[in-house]
């Protein structure tokens, strides 16, 4: 049994888990930024309502104080998982305080939610007094701040991806990366091979971009893996384009040697793949966003119902935007609340890259025994293959068959002799 501390082969030893997204230090100067200018609007509030007498500017200034706090879990779980990245007392690293830090922000949206929908119910059956030339301008005001700290925020948002690591870790990146389309400069002109497997079996395509149409009987394709295995592909005319008769095996990581008109021209194919959707997702970054967003959301709410109460004096309008506003603001603690607890129950975060991994791994009698793939941080993933083969395959090998799995930063690999 061996774990992955380098490169495919390499062998084991002491090294740091450091799975901290490659946005970590710029999503938490960013958020510490909003956290400024709300405590300053909060500050702005506070005081005016107090030199102005105004009760509704110092309830919206204790509102944006809950803001303020929210965002500032979001900011101590970035600084706190910054500088504990190489405590050793975290064994796979401090990587799922975000995912932490955004399950605790959901379970307080679901609160203010609930505070905001009792009290839109409340306002529903017992209508207040609200002066509405007062309360409007706030809002708008709100809303305004909203809007600045969601740019602010969303500026530095790159949640997929992943700074890369010391201690011989691979880096992680946020999508599903082929290399599988190269142009190939030849005297009778450019032509472009393809490997196009768009809901068919992958196969090579090759058409002219410039110059005379190809003829099947003058091209071909012999590819060399990295296991020195050659393979040979004819091709048939489809019309516009040359096909290869053949299918493509998988990996699609091999030297090729395009033969058209008798010249051999050698192009390299490289295959990698990454975390997709959630497995890449920066849950502290998404959560310190969705309050912000769901702040934002109410004020629109909140503007709108307003309006139409003084305008046409529905008073009812008011509460039913509370009620709306408290629904989408649930909605969205729901999700958030699903994603970060099945990041923090280890449940595996990316069923197709699961079934990539099995597909690379078995055949020639070999199978996977037991497999495990859970999250390490955003676009770091951790995995245990049990692998059991009748051959003299040994552990260096399956781990050069995955090397193509770029978001694997931690691997271990379990061989066993079939009987």
């Amino acid at each position: 049994m061996s774990e992955a501390k380098g490169p495919p082969g390499a062998q084991p030893s002491f090294h740091s888990h450091v799975f901290l997204g490659e946005g970590h230090e710029r999503s938490e100067r960013r958020t510490w930024a909003v956290i400024w200018l709300c405590g300053a609007m909060m500050a702005l509030e506070i005081v005016g309502g107090w030199v102005f007498g105004s009760l509704a500017l110092i309830a919206d200034g204790l509102h944006m104080s809950t803001h303020a706090g929210a965002l500032l879990l979001a900011a101590l779980a970035y600084a706190f998982a910054r500088r504990h990245a190489d405590d050793p007392r975290f064994t796979f690293g401090p990587g799922k305080l975000g995912d932490l830090a955004g399950f605790t922000s959901a379970i307080i949206l679901a609160m203010i939610a609930l505070l905001i929908g009792y009290e839109a119910a409340s306002r529903l059956i017992a209508p207040v007094l609200i002066s509405f030339a007062e309360a409007i301008p706030i809002a708008i005001l709100g809303l305004g701040v909203n809007v600045v700290s969601a740019w602010l925020l969303s500026g530095g948002a790159r949640p997929g991806r992943s700074r890369s690591h010391s201690h011989g870790h691979r880096s992680a990146h946020p999508v599903h990366d082929h290399d599988e389309s190269k142009r190939i400069e030849t005297r009778g002109g450019a032509v472009v091979l393809d490997v196009f497997e768009d809901g068919a079996p992958p196969r090579f395509r090759l058409k002219a971009e410039t110059g005379p149409a190809l003829k099947a009987f003058a091209v071909s394709v012999e590819t060399v893996r990295p296991d020195r295995t050659r393979q040979r592909f004819a091709f048939v005319d489809r019309g516009g384009f040359l096909e290869s008769i053949d299918e493509i095996p998988e990996p699609h990581s091999f030297d090729a040697d395009v033969t058209i008109g008798g010249v051999t021209h050698a192009v390299l194919f490289e295959e990698h793949e990454h975390a997709h959707g959630a497995a890449a997702r920066d849950n502290n970054l998404r959560a310190a966003i969705i309050h912000v967003l769901a702040d934002a959301t109410v004020s629109v709410m909140v503007i709108v119902g307003l309006t139409l109460a003084w305008l046409f004096d529905w008073r009812w309008m008011d509460p039913l935007a509370g009620v709306v506003g408290a629904v989408v603001i649930a909605s969205w603690s729901a999700g958030l609340i699903r994603d970060t607890g099945a990041v923090l129950l280890d449940m595996n975060p990316d069923r197709r890259m699961a079934e990539s991994l099995r597909r690379v791994i078995e055949g020639e009698g070999d199978r996977i025994a037991d497999l495990h793939l859970w999250r390490l941080g955003p676009g770091h993933l951790g995995a245990i293959v049990s692998v059991v083969t009748p051959s003299g395959r040994s552990e260096a090998d399956y781990r050069a068959k995955l090397a193509r799995f770029r978001s694997l930063s931690h691997l271990t690999i379990e061989v066993r002799r079939a009987a």
